[in-house]
């Protein structure tokens, strides 16, 4: 695996990284704010055709906007990302696509989960995002065209655009070709 913008600490043992994100960082293109950032960090692996990408994440989210989960990646201009985000106290399961411009879907989280399981299926063009409270049922956020591009960057991201940083678990990453 490899990382766009390697955050400044960070441990990979056992299939569980742990992540420190650095502050100022974020992802986003143009839509509502304005401002393009690229400086979130992004551990990833290449791949190509249809796969399925999980994760199970749990992260000390403290400032506003704070957030982690996958991402998947064409370029600057082409991705999405899908996890957890903190507005207002609240986790809220969150969905960016950005194809130039972002945009965004959340759905708040009852009682702050611990932890969070999050699946992205890709099927062709389409990416098909779900996530899980207890690993067993999943509750579809969004189905989302993003690219007929073949080969993809598929990986976790996390991210602190407002905060000091924070440390994010994700444990058992995995991609499986579809």
């Amino acid at each position: 695996m490899k990382w766009l913008n390697e955050p400044n600490s960070w441990s990979n043992r056992n299939n569980i990284i742990e992540v420190n994100s650095d502050c100022n960082t974020d992802f986003w293109r143009k839509t509502h704010y304005g401002f393009i950032r690229d400086n979130g960090h992004f551990y990833y692996e290449k791949v190509t055709g249809n796969f399925v990408a999980t994760v199970k994440i749990s992260g000390e989210y403290r400032d506003i906007y704070d957030q982690a989960g996958l991402m998947v990646r064409l370029d600057e201009e082409n991705w999405l990302k899908f996890g957890i985000e903190l507005v207002e106290g609240v986790q809220h399961v969150s969905a960016v696509v950005t194809r130039d411009y972002s945009d965004w879907s959340v759905v708040p989280m009852p009682n702050n989960p611990p932890a969070i399981w999050l699946r992205i299926n890709s099927k062709g063009s389409a990416m098909e995002i779900d996530y899980s409270i207890d690993n067993q049922r999943y509750t579809m956020l969004r189905i989302a065209y993003l690219t007929s591009t073949e080969t993809l960057e598929v990986g976790i991201m996390c991210a602190s655009p407002q905060g000091k940083g924070f440390t994010t678990i994700f444990e058992g990453f995995k991609v499986t070709p579809y």
